[in-house]
C-alpha cells in the first residue's frame, strides 16, 4: 500500500475525520498550527491543506517534495498559484463552498441595517461589485424582493457584453450603497487592489460600503476619512485591511455600523463545505472515491412566539436572529478596539478560529403562528425554512 503524507493546518474543520484515511493509501495525517507549517515540516510531505493565515509560495515549498496543495478557504490570495503552476504542483480551494454563508450574512447585514433605520427596504438602490457566485444571486434575490440593483463586473462585461452591466463609475453615482464580492488582485486587466479608494468614495453620491470580500479591496484609510466627511456616511466590514491587526479606529468609528472579524463564511455548514471540496479535490486526484461526508444533522423546530409587526423587513430580522445574530459578533469585535496591537491580533484570530457554532438557515426550522404572508415571502426568498402548521412535529 503506498504512502501518502499529508501536513494539513488543525484549524481546518473535520481535517482528521476528512483524511484520515484515503482508499489503496497509508496516511500518514499530521495536523498542526498554522505557525508549524514550515519547510522543515513539509520536508517529507506529499499534500498539504492549508488555509488563508498560511502564505504558500516557493520559500515554503521551493525545497519539499509536497506534490498537491489546497486552502480550505474561499479566497487565494495566499497562494503564488504562477509559482505552483510552473512547478507542475496541483492546487485546489475551496472556491463556491461558502456562498450560502456569505449570502445569509448579507441579508442579516441588511435587516439588521433597515431595522436600526440606517437603510430603508424594499426601495433601496444597491450596488453590487462583483457578480460571481455571491455578487450574482444577492442580485438576484435582491431584485426580487424589490430593491434596485446594478452590477458592476468587468470580467464578466468583457466576456459577456456590457448590456448587463454597469461601470463602477455609474454605481457609485446612482446606488445608496456599494458591497463589494470580488477576490483581491494586484495586477492583470482588472485589479481589485484598493478598487475603492479616495478618489471613489469622493465620488461616491449614496450613504454606505459593505465588505465581505477581502480587507484591501478598500483602502480602509480612505474610507475612514470618508466617513468622517458625513454623519450620514456609514460601513459594515467583515473584511479589513492588515487583518489580524484591522485599524483600531475604523473598528471604533461610530459610523462603522457592523464590525465582524471576517466571519460572513464562518457557518458550520460553510467550513464543513470548505474542507468537502478540497477533500474532492484530493480524491479526485488521487483518482479515488470520496467516502467521507460531513456529518451534519438538522436541528430542532424553534417557535417564535413574538407577534408580527406592520412591518414585514422588520419581522424577517426577528425571525433572522433566532438562527444568526450579526449583532453579536459586532459587540464582540467593538470591544477590541482599545486593546494593543497583539492583543487585537491574538482576540482576532481567536474569535475566528473559535467562532461560536452558527448553522445555515436550512438547518433551522422555524414555526411562527400566524405569520403574515409579506414576511413569509421574504423568509423563503433570503433562505428561512419557516414551517406550516401541518409539518411542525408532535412533541
Amino acid at each position: 500500500m503506498k504512502r501518502l503524507r499529508i501536513i494539513a493546518d488543525a484549524h481546518v474543520w473535520g481535517a482528521n475525520e476528512a483524511f484520515a484515511a484515503l482508499d489503496g493509501f497509508k496516511v500518514d495525517l499530521r495536523l498542526v498550527e498554522h505557525a508549524d507549517i514550515t519547510p522543515e515540516r513539509l520536508k517529507d510531505a506529499d499534500v498539504l491543506i492549508a488555509r488563508s493565515s498560511t502564505r504558500v509560495d516557493a520559500r515554503l515549498l521551493g525545497r519539499t517534495p509536497v506534490r498537491f496543495v489546497a486552502t480550505a478557504t474561499i479566497g487565494d490570495d495566499h497562494v503564488d498559484k504562477s509559482w505552483l503552476k510552473r512547478r507542475g504542483i496541483v492546487f485546489a480551494n475551496a472556491a463556491g463552498s461558502s456562498t450560502g454563508s456569505v449570502l445569509e450574512y448579507m441579508w442579516a447585514v441588511l435587516l439588521e441595517l433597515h431595522a436600526m433605520e440606517t437603510i430603508r427596504l424594499p426601495g433601496l438602490r444597491l450596488g453590487v461589485i462583483g457578480a460571481g457566485r455571491i455578487g450574482e444571486r444577492l442580485a438576484r434575490t435582491a431584485r426580487q424582493l424589490g430593491l434596485k440593483v446594478m452590477r458592476c463586473d468587468p470580467p464578466r462585461a468583457q466576456k459577456e457584453g456590457p448590456a448587463s452591466f454597469h461601470g463602477l463609475d455609474d454605481l457609485l453615482e446612482q446606488t445608496d450603497i456599494i458591497s463589494l464580492h470580488t477576490p483581491l488582485t494586484r495586477d492583470g486587466p482588472c485589479p481589485t487592489f484598493h478598487l475603492i479608494g479616495r478618489k471613489q468614495l469622493c465620488r461616491f453620491k449614496g450613504i454606505g460600503l459593505i465588505n465581505a470580500a477581502r480587507g484591501a479591496c478598500v483602502d480602509n484609510h480612505a474610507l475612514e476619512a470618508w466617513l468622517e466627511e458625513d454623519s450620514r456616511h456609514f460601513a459594515v466590514l467583515d473584511c479589513w485591511e492588515n487583518e489580524p491587526t484591522p485599524r483600531r479606529s475604523l473598528i471604533a468609528h461610530a459610523g462603522v455600523k457592523l464590525a465582524t472579524p471576517h466571519i460572513a463564511g464562518h457557518s458550520v455548514d460553510g467550513k464543513a463545505a470548505n474542507t468537502w471540496f478540497v477533500y474532492a479535490a484530493l480524491c479526485q486526484w488521487l483518482g479515488v472515491r470520496p467516502r467521507w461526508h460531513p456529518p451534519l444533522e438538522q436541528e430542532p423546530p424553534v417557535r417564535i412566539e413574538a407577534q408580527c409587526t406592520a412591518d414585514p423587513w422588520r419581522n424577517a430580522r426577528l425571525a433572522v436572529r433566532h438562527v444568526y445574530e450579526v449583532a453579536r459578533d459586532h459587540r464582540s469585535m467593538r470591544s477590541w478596539a482599545t486593546l494593543g496591537e497583539e492583543e487585537l491580533a491574538g482576540a482576532f484570530t481567536r474569535y475566528r478560529r473559535y467562532y461560536p457554532p452558527r448553522r445555515a438557515w436550512h438547518a433551522h426550522p422555524l414555526y411562527w403562528p400566524g405569520v403574515d404572508d409579506a414576511t413569509r415571502s421574504i423568509a423563503r426568498a433570503i433562505g428561512l425554512r419557516l414551517l406550516e402548521p401541518q409539518h411542525v412535529p408532535l412533541r
